[in-house]
C-alpha cells in the first residue's frame, strides 16, 4: 500500500471509530415552527435544538437546550447547558448546568435556579429577588439590575449597573459614567418584557452584599453603603482613549518589520518543503511535473479548483442540513446527530486542508520548480539536489510575494498554479485507476 493510501486509511479508521463511540452521545432532537411549546408532562431525553418565533419550555430536557427564537420562556427544567438567543428571554425554571444567553431584554425570574455559570450579552438584564446562580456571572451590555443571589463572582461591563442582591465572591464592574448613558427603554419596544429603569453609572443598594472584593472603574469614588463589601474596595481610573497619541512607525521600523516577515516566510516554507520532500517525494515530484509541462493549463484549472472548493462547502453544508432535518422529522435523533457531526468534521477537514494547501503546498511546488529551473541555468549539477533548488526557489517566491503593490497578484498566480497542478495530478490518478479497475 502506498504511503498516501496508508495516511487516508488511518484517518478513515479514526473517523469511523470516533463516530461509533460518540454516536449515542451526539444524538439530539430538533423542532422548528412558529410556536413551539414543550408541555409540563413532556420529557425529551436527548439534546434539543429549536428554531421558532416563540418557544416555551414547561417540561424537561435531559440534555442541552439550544434555541433561537424571538421570545423564549424557560419554565421547566434543563438538565444540561442552555444556549439561547432571542429578542426576549425569560428563565423561571431550573438549569442544572451553565446558561449562555444573548438578546435584547433578558430576565432571570424569582424561581430561577442555575447550577452553573451565567454568561449574558444583551441590552438589558434583570435578575429578580429569589433567583439563584450557583456559579459565576458575566454580563456585557447596556444595563443590568441584580436583585437575586450569585454564589460565585460577578463581572459587569455596561453603561448602567444596579446591585441590590448578593454576590458570594468578588465583583468586578467596568461601568460608564452617569452622564454618558442612554437607557435601553428609550430605543426598545414590543419586547414582551417590561424593561427595568436602571440609573446610569454604578449603584449599590443598602441591602446588597458582596462576600469578596469589589473592583470598579469610575472617574470618581462612588457612595458604597457601610458593611456591604466584606473584602477590599478598589477604584480604577477609566482609560481615556481620546488622549492616546498614535505614533506612526518610522521607515526603519517598517523595513525591519518587512524583513522579519520575509525571513519568517522563507524559514517556514523551507521547513515545510523539506518535510514534504521527505514524507512524499514521489507525490511532490509528480505535481511539479504537471506544473512544469502545462503551466497555462494548470493556471486555468487552479481557478476552477478554487471555485470548486467553495461549491463543495456549500454542497456538504446543504446535505448536512437536509439530512438532519429529514431524519430528525423521522425521530431518528441518533442518525441526525451522526449526519450533523460528520458534516461538521468534513467541512472542518476541507477548510484546514485547503488552507494548508494554499498557504504552503502551492508556494512550495512553484518555488521548487523555479529553483530547479534556475539551477539548470547556472549549475545543472545541483538541479536535482534535495535542498538547494528548494532554498533558491523559496527565497525567490517569498521575496516577490512580499513586494508591495504587486506581491498579492503574484501570490494569487502562485496559488492558482499550484492548485491547478494538484488538480491535474488528481484527475490523472483517478482516470488511471478507472482504467485499471
Amino acid at each position: 500500500m502506498k504511503p498516501i493510501n496508508k495516511i487516508i486509511s488511518v484517518f478513515a479508521l479514526l473517523a469511523l471509530l470516533t463516530m461509533s463511540i460518540t454516536s449515542s452521545a451526539l444524538a439530539f432532537d430538533g423542532r422548528g415552527g412558529d410556536t413551539i411549546v414543550i408541555e409540563a408532562d413532556e420529557i425529551i431525553s436527548d439534546d434539543f435544538y429549536v428554531g421558532a418565533s416563540t418557544f416555551t419550555l414547561n417540561g424537561t430536557i435531559k440534555g442541552d437546550l439550544v434555541v433561537a427564537a424571538e421570545t423564549i420562556v424557560i419554565n421547566g427544567t434543563v438538565e444540561g447547558d442552555l444556549f439561547a438567543m432571542g429578542q426576549s428571554i425569560i428563565i423561571n425554571g431550573v438549569v442544572t448546568d451553565s446558561v449562555r444567553i444573548a438578546g435584547a431584554v433578558l430576565q432571570i425570574g424569582e424561581a430561577a435556579n442555575i447550577s452553573g455559570d451565567l454568561l449574558v450579552g444583551g441590552s438589558s438584564l434583570e435578575t429578580k429577588d429569589g433567583s439563584e446562580i450557583k456559579g459565576d456571572m458575566l454580563f456585557g451590555g447596556a444595563q443590568a439590575i441584580l436583585s437575586g443571589n450569585v454564589l460565585g463572582d460577578a463581572m459587569f461591563a455596561a453603561a448602567a449597573v444596579e446591585l441590590q442582591g448578593s454576590v458570594g465572591g468578588d465583583v468586578t464592574a467596568e461601568v460608564g459614567s452617569a452622564e454618558n448613558s442612554v437607557p435601553p427603554s428609550s430605543y426598545m419596544w414590543q419586547t414582551g418584557i417590561s424593561v427595568p429603569s436602571v440609573k446610569p453609572g454604578f449603584t449599590i443598594g443598602e441591602k446588597a452584599s458582596i462576600g469578596g472584593n469589589l473592583t470598579y472603574t469610575q472617574p470618581a469614588d462612588m457612595q458604597i453603603p457601610d458593611g456591604v463589601v466584606a473584602g477590599e474596595i478598589t477604584r480604577k481610573e477609566p482609560v481615556n482613549n481620546v488622549n492616546v497619541q498614535y505614533t506612526p512607525p518610522t521607515v526603519g521600523q517598517k523595513v525591519a518589520s518587512w524583513s522579519f516577515d520575509l525571513l519568517r516566510s522563507i524559514v517556514t516554507l523551507l521547513l515545510f518543503g523539506l518535510l514534504l520532500g521527505w514524507l512524499a517525494p514521489k507525490f511532490t515530484k509528480s505535481v511539479m511535473d504537471k506544473l512544469g509541462t502545462a503551466p497555462i493549463i494548470s493556471l486555468g484549472w487552479g481557478i476552477v479548483s478554487y471555485a470548486a472548493f467553495f461549491f463543495a462547502l456549500l454542497v456538504i453544508f446543504t446535505a448536512m442540513i437536509i439530512g438532519a432535518v429529514v431524519f430528525g422529522a423521522l425521530t431518528l435523533g441518533g442518525v441526525s446527530g451522526t449526519i450533523v457531526w460528520t458534516g461538521i468534521l468534513a467541512i472542518f477537514a476541507l477548510i484546514v486542508g485547503f488552507a494548508l494547501v494554499t498557504a504552503f503546498f502551492t508556494k512550495i511546488v512553484v518555488a521548487w520548480l523555479s529553483g530547479k529551473w534556475i539551477m539548470n541555468r547556472f549549475n545543472p549539477a545541483l538541479a536535482d539536489h534535495k535542498v538547494w533548488p528548494l532554498l533558491v526557489g523559496v527565497i525567490l517566491v517569498a521575496l516577490v510575494i512580499a513586494l508591495p503593490f504587486i506581491g498579492w497578484i503574484v501570490g494569487l498566480v502562485v496559488m492558482f498554479l499550484g492548485l491547478g497542478a494538484l488538480w491535474l495530478w488528481g484527475r490523472d490518478l483517478w482516470q488511471a485507476r478507472k482504467v485499471t479497475s
